[in-house]
């Protein structure tokens, strides 16, 4: 009975060990395919004919109808978090560095982090769905039969605008997100505005805000990548359009938060190396 009870237990144990195998193998293949699939795409964007006018519509699509939503999202975020930070800084006597904190909080992780997430949700569900519905409805299939590559039509110009917009959408998060943040301390917290601007000149300098826009670009070649991937290979009819979509956003979101602590680092130390 215990030999039986063993060779069972022994089955179970390599049945475990081959799944977590054969997950690895999938991911790391699936990697493969991403990274093969952005880089090909990405290059095709400076081959002849050059889509610039698919480029201009991507970035209209991509930052002119993200800036209402970031514009709102970052002046309230901006008061919020200079809110907390003033009851913390309240409490040691520390009020007056309210201002250079959420300056940096802002510009270097909040700005392009939040910028990405939103963006990614809007703008990267969207790609996801477009292109999903034009690859069950064949219409992919139709232009590489009349001889246009579909990477370098469709998803070149959407990863490059996402790419140039996301930076820029930053750089409005981090203004309004200060502006928010000066009508807060100021106008309703009473704080003294000659120190607020003094400490926060004195702190925030260009390396903080070069971050955030770093962060930023990367971000937006991340979700551009992972939602046109996933809209690319889309099969199942609408089910398979709606469970790509999701896919793509929820990964998009994930991978954004979990490439901002590695690329803090990164930056970090690069700007220790070359300082």
């Amino acid at each position: 009975m215990s030999e039986k009870l063993r060779e069972r237990v022994n089955h179970y144990l390599d049945l475990i060990v081959l799944t977590i195998v054969g997950v690895i193998e999938e991911f790391i293949y699936e990697v493969g395919c991403v990274m093969s699939f952005g880089a090909y795409s990405m290059g095709t964007f400076f081959k002849k004919p050059y889509r610039m006018k698919e480029f201009i519509q991507q970035m209209e699509f991509i930052g002119n109808k993200s800036i209402f939503i970031v514009v709102l999202t970052g002046t309230f975020t901006g008061m919020a978090l200079a809110f907390q930070v003033y009851l913390g800084f309240r409490m040691v006597n520390a009020t007056s560095l309210t201002g250079p904190i959420v300056a940096m909080g802002i510009a270097r992780e909040l700005g392009p982090v939040l910028t990405g997430l939103i963006v990614a949700a809007r703008a990267g569900g969207a790609m996801a769905a477009n292109l999903g519905s034009m690859r069950v409805s064949e219409q992919i299939d139709a232009l590489e039969v009349m001889g246009v590559d579909p990477l370098e039509y469709l998803v070149a110009p959407r990863m490059w605008a996402s790419v140039v917009a996301l930076p820029l959408l930053t750089g409005v998060f981090d203004f309004t997100a200060m502006v928010g943040s000066y009508f807060l301390c100021i106008h309703v917290l009473e704080m003294d505005e000659a120190i607020f601007w003094d400490k926060t000149s004195l702190w925030l300098n260009p390396n903080h805000i070069n971050e955030g826009l770093i962060k930023a670009a990367v971000f937006g070649a991340v979700f551009s990548l992972i939602c046109c991937y996933r809209g690319f290979k889309t099969t199942g009819g609408a089910r398979g359009v709606g469970d790509s979509t999701n896919r793509g956003v929820v990964l998009s979101m994930v991978m954004i938060i979990i490439l901002d602590f590695f690329l803090m680092n990164l930056i970090d130390i690069y700007y220790k190396v070359t300082t």
